[in-house]
C-alpha cells in the first residue's frame, strides 16, 4: 500500500500514480531515442560522432529465464550495474550496458515433456516476461546488443568456439594453444609417422585435442535418462529433480582439456580485480599440489599413486583404490587368499562378489557423501603390491573415500600421520608406522604434524622438507617415481543427454570416426521432434545405456554430407552441450551481435575489451569492466570463461586473455517463510504477527528465514513494487537496504522508507498544491554550500565504488538540511537532483519538470565539488577549474541575451548550445506573467525554459529533450 490515500493527497503529491506517469514517459523516451545506445569503433553500431576513448564495459551475469518471472531478489545486482553505468555514463563516458538470456537448460525441457510445448515457444514466453519487468524497473539497456543463447546465429558461433577449440592442442613448452595441423606438421617430420596406419595417426592427433572423447565416470541417471553434473545430485546420491538414484559409472562422453591450462588459471588470478573469497575458491577448486608419483608394483603391472608426502613412505602399509579404478578387475582374485582377514571381506564367498557389491553400493554414493562419510569402509581385492621403499607387502584394498577425481584415484595409505587412514586402519586390523616424530606429550591418535623422519631408514632425523627432496630423488634414481605437480582440476565434461541445448558439430563415419562440420554449414539447428524427453529406464539398473532425445530424429540424424571427399553418409552425434557452453564467451558477442561474419570483430573487441595498461597497469589481462553476479558462479561459470577467452586469446581470435577485469558479488535479498503444524507453506503476505508470534487466519504458525521462491510462497515481485510504490522507490529501497555485496531481509513494510524520502526531496522542490516549483534564486549561503560540497565528494565517490547506501544517506541528509532551512536555491536543486538521478532517474526528470518532464539540453554529469570553499558566494557547483559560461571540457561557450528562454520560439542559442555534443551552462531567463521557470538540465548547472504550469505531462518532444 502507499503511504497515502488517493483522497488525503495534494493534487501534486508524489506518489505511485504520478510515478508511474514520470515512468512510462521517461521509459518510452529512452527506447524511441536510444538514449542507451553506445557506439561501436566499426560496424554496424558504429556511430557518426567521434568515439570517446574512455569507455566502460558493465556487465550482469544473465539471467535464465524461468516461468516464474522475476522477484525482488533478481534485479538487486541489475539495479546496481544501472546506477553504475548511468554515472560513468553522465560523466561523460560511453557505456555498453545490455542484457542476455542464458536461455537453454533442463526446466524449460522438462516443461515440454510435461506439456508436449515445445521449449523454444515456453522459452521465448519467459523471455517476453523478463523483459517487460525490466524495463519496468527502468534498468538502462542497449537492447540492440541484446543476445539469447537459444538463437540459432547466436549457437552458430557457439559452436564454431568448440570447432576452434576441437582443432587446437595445448603445447606445454610454448606454454599457449596452437591449431592441431600444426601438430601433424610436427608429428610428420618424424620418419616413423609413415609408419603408421591412418588409425593410429588419428589416435595419436585426437590423444592431444583440447576438446576429446573419452571414458568418463560420470553421474548417470536411468530415472532420468541423462548424465548429471555433481550440483544436480543431493548429498545422498539422488537427482535433484525426481529423486532418482544416480550411479557412478563409465560412459563415452566428450571431454574439454581445462587441466593443461591449470597452472595459468591459477597464477592469473592475481592479476585480476576479483574478491579474494572468489579467487580462493578457484584456487582450492584447482587444487594445485607438489608431491611425488610413486609406483608399487603388483604382479606384472604396477599401481601409480599421488602424494604430498613422499617422505612418508616407509609408513605405507596398504593402499586403496577407487571404486572406479581402471585396474580394479585385474587386481580382484578369483578367490580369498588362505590368511585373509575375515573383516577384510565384507562378508562376501569371493573377492569379485565383495568387489561387485562395494562398487555397486559405492556407485549410488555421491562425491560429497564420499567425501563426508564419516564410517571408512572398504574391501580386500585379493592382491598385494610392494613398498618401493622397503619391499614390503601391502594389501590393496577397495574403498569409497578415495575419488577417481583426484590425483590417479589410487592412495598410499600412512595410518600413523593421516586420520581417514588411522580410522580404516583400526576397523580393518591393518599395521600403523609412525614417520613423523610427535611433539612432545602427544597423545592422540594420527600425527599430521611436521616432525623429524622416524622408522624412515636413511630419511631419519630429517626435517619435512628435506625429507621429502631425498626421497624424491631416491625414487627417481630407483625409477620408482618423480617429483610432479598434480591437481584437483578433472577436465571439464561437455556432454549432456538431453534435447534442449546446442548441438554438437560433429558427425561420424561408418568406422566411428568424428569428423567436424564444415564453418560454412554451421550452424546445426536443433530438429523438430515429438518427444523432448530421453530414455529412461528402472531407477534401479545402472546398467543401462543412454538414449538421448535426438537419437530418435532419424532423418536430423542421418545424414549425407561432402566434407571434401565426396558425398558420403554420417551419423551426427545425438549429445548437446551443456548450459554453460553459452555463458563462456557472451561478453564477446555484446560487443559485435549483428556481425555475420565473425563471432566479434578485432577492432571492436579491442576498444571495449583490449588491456588497457596506461589505466590498470603493466599486468592488465583486460576483459569487461565490470562483471556482477552472484558468488554461486565462483567455480564453474567463471573457471569454465576464464578458459575459453585463453584458448581464443592463444589462437589470435582475442587481445584481451581474461574475460572479466573486474568482479563484484551482489549478496541476495533472502525473506521470511511460514509452515503451518502440517509443515506445509502458508502466503507469506497473509501472516500477521502478534505479541512476538506469527498467525495465518488465526493459526500459528513457524517463521523460517531463508531463500525467497514460488513454492515458498514468499514471493514478492517487482511487478507489485512497482504499483504500489513506482519503479524509482523500488530502486532506491534496494540500493538503501545494505551494502550491495551484503545479502538482506526483505520488509515491504519498510519500502515506505524510501517512498517518503522522495516526497520529502520532491516537496522541497515542487507545491503538492499548485504544482509549480518552489525553489528559489537566491544564492545559497555559506552553510548550504558548505551541504552541498560535502554531499557532491561523498556521493561521486560512493556511486564509483558502489557504495549506493552510503550514497543514499548523503543525499538524505542533504535534503533534510534543506528542508530545515525552509527554501531550496535553484543551483543546490540542480546538483541534488542530478546526485540521485543514477538511482531514481525517472524521479530526478520529474522533480524538475514540475509537473511534466524537462528538456535536457545535452549529455549531463554528476557534479563536482569544488576543491575549496569561496570565500563568497557561488552559483552551481561546476567542476573544479570549470567557470561560469563554459561546458565541462573548460571551452568557453558565447552566451547572449535571452539565451535559454521559453518555449520552441526563445529558445535561442543558449537554451540548446552545444546539442548533444556539449553540455553549456546557459543563463537563466524571464518569462512572462503566469508562466514558471523549467528547469533544464545541462552538467552541474541548469538553465530554465519557460512555459506554462498545466499541471499536465507534455508529449512534446522539446521537453523530452535528452
Amino acid at each position: 500500500m502507499t503511504e497515502q490515500t488517493a483522497e488525503a493527497a495534494p493534487a501534486h503529491r508524489y506518489t505511485a500514480e504520478l510515478a508511474g506517469a514520470f515512468e512510462q514517459r521517461w521509459q518510452r523516451y529512452w527506447d524511441e531515442n536510444g538514449t542507451f545506445h553506445a557506439p561501436n569503433p566499426v560496424g554496424k553500431l558504429s556511430g557518426d560522432a567521434p568515439l570517446p576513448a574512455d569507455k566502460m564495459f558493465v556487465q550482469d551475469m544473465f539471467p535464465y529465464p524461468s516461468g516464474a518471472g522475476l522477484h525482488v531478489g533478481h534485479p538487486l545486482g541489475f539495479i546496481g550495474t544501472d546506477v553504475f553505468a548511468r554515472f560513468h555514463r553522465m560523466n561523460g563516458r560511453n557505456v555498453l550496458h545490455t542484457m542476455g538470456f542464458d536461455a537453454f537448460g533442463l526446466p524449460a525441457e522438462q516443461y515440454a515433456v510435461a506439456t508436449g510445448q515445445h521449449p523454444r515457444k515456453t522459452t521465448e514466453d519467459n523471455i517476453a516476461t523478463y523483459l517487460r519487468q525490466i524495463r519496468r524497473v527502468g534498468l538502462g539497456h542497449d537492447e540492440r546488443r541484446r543476445i539469447s543463447t537459444i538463437d540459432p546465429e547466436y549457437y552458430r558461433w557457439t559452436q564454431w568456439i568448440f570447432l576452434r577449440i576441437y582443432n587446437s592442442w595445448y603445447d606445454t613448452q610454448a606454454g599457449r594453444a596452437r591449431p592441431i595441423a600444426e601438430l601433424e606438421a610436427e608429428y610428420a617430420k618424424d620418419p616413423s609417422w609413415a609408419t603408421l596406419s591412418a588409425g593410429e595417426r588419428r589416435a595419436r592427433i585426437d590423444s592431444q585435442r583440447l576438446a576429446y572423447l573419452s571414458e568418463a565416470p560420470v553421474n548417470w541417471c536411468p530415472g532420468l535418462g541423462t548424465v548429471l553434473s555433481n550440483e544436480e545430485v543431493t548429498a545422498d546420491g539422488r537427482s535433484e529433480r525426481g529423486n532418482f538414484p544416480v550411479f557412478r559409472r563409465n560412459l563415452r562422453q566428450w571431454m574439454m582439456r581445462i587441466t593443461a591450462y591449470a597452472d595459468r588459471l591459477v597464477d592469473d588470478l592475481d592479476r585480476l580485480d576479483w574478491p579474494d573469497k572468489i579467487k580462493s575458491m578457484q584456487r582450492n577448486w584447482i587444487g594445485r599440489s607438489h608431491g611425488a608419483r610413486v609406483r608399487f608394483a603388483a604382479g606384472a603391472d604396477s599401481i601409480e599413486v599421488f602424494t604430498t608426502r613422499p617422505d612418508t613412505l616407509f609408513g605405507a602399509t596398504y593402499l586403496v583404490l577407487a571404486p572406479e579404478h581402471p585396474m580394479v578387475d585385474a587386481l580382484t582374485t578369483a578367490e580369498w587368499p588362505s590368511d585373509v582377514d575375515a573383516r577384510w571381506t565384507g562378508g562376501a564367498a569371493t573377492p569379485a562378489e565383495a568387489v561387485a557389491a562395494y562398487r555397486l553400493a559405492a556407485s549410488r554414493k555421491s562425491e560429497l557423501d564420499r567425501q563426508e562419510n564419516k564410517d571408512k569402509t572398504g574391501v580386500f581385492t585379493g592382491s598385494y603390491a610392494v613398498n618401493p621403499v622397503n619391499g614390503a607387502s601391502v594389501p590393496v584394498f577397495v574403498a569409497d573415500y578415495v575419488l577417481m577425481g583426484y590425483g590417479t584415484g589410487a592412495i598410499m595409505a600412512v595410518p600413523g600421520q593421516d586420520t581417514r587412514d588411522w580410522d580404516f586402519a583400526e576397523v580393518y586390523g591393518l599395521p600403523i608406522i609412525r614417520t613423523v616424530q610427535p611433539t612432545e606429550g602427544f597423545e592422540g591418535k594420527a600425527f599430521t604434524g611436521d616432525g623429524p623422519a622416524i622408522n624412515s631408514s636413511f630419511l631419519d632425523g630429517m626435517d619435512v622438507v628435506e625429507a621429502k627432496k631425498t626421497i624424491t630423488e631416491w625414487l627417481t634414481e630407483q625409477g620408482a617415481g618423480e617429483g610432479t605437480v598434480q591437481y584437483k582440476l578433472r577436465d571439464w565434461l561437455f556432454s549432456r543427454q538431453r534435447y534442449w541445448g546446442e548441438p554438437f558439430p560433429i558427425v561420424y563415419d561408418e568406422d566411428g570416426v568424428a569428423h567436424d562440420i564444415p564453418v560454412d554449414q554451421l550452424p546445426v539447428e536443433l530438429p523438430e521432434v515429438d518427444d523432448y524427453s530421453p530414455r529412461t529406464f528402472d531407477p534401479n539398473d545402472p546398467n543401462t545405456e543412454p538414449s538421448p532425445p535426438l537419437s530418435r530424429a532419424t532423418e536430423w540424424l542421418n545424414v549425407e554430407l561432402d566434407l571434401g571427399d565426396g558425398p558420403k553418409m554420417y551419423r551426427r552425434d545425438a549429445n548437446t552441450m551443456p548450459n554453460w557452453a553459452g555463458s563462456c564467451w557472451y561478453q564477446l558477442r555484446y560487443v559485435d551481435p549483428d556481425n555475420s561474419d565473425r563471432f566479434v570483430d578485432p577492432v571492436n573487441e579491442k576498444y571495449w575489451l583490449g588491456p588497457r595498461p596506461e589505466s590498470h597497469g603493466p599486468t592488465d589481462p583486460g576483459g569487461v569492466d565490470l562483471y556482477i553476479g552472484g558468488v554461486e558462479h565462483a567455480v564453474l561459470h567463471l573457471l569454465y570463461s576464464r578458459f575459453w577467452q585463453k584458448v581464443l586469446f592463444d589462437l589470435g581470435e582475442v587481445s584481451s586473455d581474461e574475460p572479466y577485469r573486474r568482479l563484484f558479488n551482489q549478496g541476495y535479498i533472502q525473506a521470511y517463510a511460514y509452515t503451518d503444524a502440517r509443515g506445509v507453506y502458508v502466503p507469506a503476505d497473509e501472516v500477521v504477527e502478534r505479541d512476538g508470534k506469527f498467525f495465518w487466519q488465526d493459526e500459528e504458525v513457524n517463521r523460517e528465514y531463508g531463500k525467497m521462491g514460488k513454492s515458498l510462497k514468499n514471493v514478492v515481485t517487482p511487478d507489485e513494487m512497482c504499483d504500489n510504490y513506482g519503479a524509482d522507490t523500488f530502486r532506491l529501497y534496494e540500493m538503501s537496504m545494505g551494502p550491495l555485496e551484503v545479502s538482506r531481509p526483505w520488509a515491504t513494510k519498510d519500502v515506505v522508507g524510501a517512498q517518503r524520502f522522495l516526497q520529502r526531496l520532491w516537496r522541497n522542490l515542487v507545491d503538492e498544491e499548485t504544482g509549480e516549483l518552489r525553489v528559489t534564486d537566491v544564492e545559497p549561503d555559506e552553510d548550504t554550500l558548505r551541504a552541498l560540497h560535502k554531499a557532491i565528494a561523498g556521493v561521486r565517490e560512493d556511486y564509483a565504488e558502489m557504495r549506493y547506501n552510503t550514497a543514499g544517506a548523503k543525499l538524505i541528509e542533504l535534503n533534510n538540511f534543506l528542508t530545515k532551512a525552509g527554501s531550496t536555491p535553484r543551483s543546490v536543486a540542480e546538483s541534488l537532483v542530478l546526485m540521485l538521478a543514477p538511482a531514481v532517474p525517472a524521479h530526478r526528470r520529474g522533480a524538475v519538470a514540475a509537473p511534466g518532464p524537462p528538456r535536457v539540453a545535452g549529455p549531463r554529469s554528476v557534479p563536482r565539488r569544488r576543491a575549496a570553499l569561496p570565500g563568497r558566494r557561488h552559483r552551481g557547483v561546476p567542476d573544479p577549474g570549470q567557470r561560469q559560461g563554459q561546458g565541462p571540457d573548460h571551452r568557453a561557450v558565447r552566451l547572449r541575451p535571452g539565451a535559454g528562454q521559453g518555449g520552441r520560439a526563445g529558445r535561442g542559442e543558449g537554451g540548446r548550445a552545444a546539442g548533444r555534443q556539449g553540455a553549456a551552462q546557459g543563463h537563466r531567463g524571464t518569462g512572462p506573467p503566469g508562466q514558471h521557470r523549467r528547469v533544464m538540465l545541462q552538467g552541474p548547472f541548469a538553465t530554465v525554459a519557460n512555459g506554462p504550469c498545466t499541471g499536465e505531462l507534455s508529449d512534446s518532444p522539446d521537453n523530452l529533450r535528452e
